[in-house]
């Protein structure tokens, strides 16, 4: 009987643990990681997937105009950037280069609007 008993808090015990395990995870949704902060994000962007830094520069002209000017003008003309990266809107800045960005243009259309809108917040820190 003693046997019995042990064996039956045995048992118990194993599957009370086992359910406590499993039932906490199933059935839940993981919290995805914390929001990246959308100005570090768009360097992220600007510096690599984007390509952005290989015709921008912060303050000076390269191929393309400094990343300074982009945010000036786009900002005194009340221009939205985020629609001449996805190629919905006429360039504002230096259209003479327009041939050179469309390339680039094919890239950011595949964007979503967050890594748009961080890339825009990039550009924007260059105006303070």
């Amino acid at each position: 009987m003693m046997r019995n008993l042990l064996f039956f808090a045995v048992i118990s015990l194993s599957l009370l643990s086992c359910k406590k395990e499993s039932s906490e995870s199933f059935g839940k949704i993981e919290k995805q990681a914390e929001t990246q902060d959308p100005v570090t994000l768009g360097t992220e962007i600007f510096e690599g997937k984007g390509a952005c830094i290989t015709c921008h520069k912060a303050n000076e002209k390269q191929v393309g105009p400094s990343v300074y000017e982009i945010a000036k003008i786009y900002k005194d003309k009340n221009g939205d950037m985020i629609s001449f990266l996805k190629g919905e809107a006429e360039p504002l800045v230096d259209p003479s280069q327009y041939d050179v960005m469309k390339v680039n243009l094919q890239l950011t259309k595949t964007f979503s609007y967050e890594e748009l809108k961080a890339l825009e917040a990039y550009f924007y820190t260059t105006l303070k």
